[in-house]
């Protein structure tokens, strides 16, 4: 079944945006894929569930 998806807007100072991005790059990595698995990991750390009856969504990247 295909999720939909959200938007999420940060605001960030731009030195640390480009700092990000270069670094994304230089692993191979988008800055997205970077950002979901930070908020999975920071869920997971407070032991909070989500997806389909709370279990944790699984998400490649």
């Amino acid at each position: 079944m295909e999720q939909k998806t959200a938007r999420l807007t940060v605001l960030i100072d731009p030195d640390k945006k480009k700092a990000f991005e270069t670094l994304c790059a230089q692993q191979d990595v988008t800055p997205s894929q970077v950002v979901r698995r930070l908020i999975r990991d920071y869920l997971a750390t407070h032991g909070v569930g989500f997806g389909a009856g709370g279990d944790k969504e699984r998400e490649a990247g």
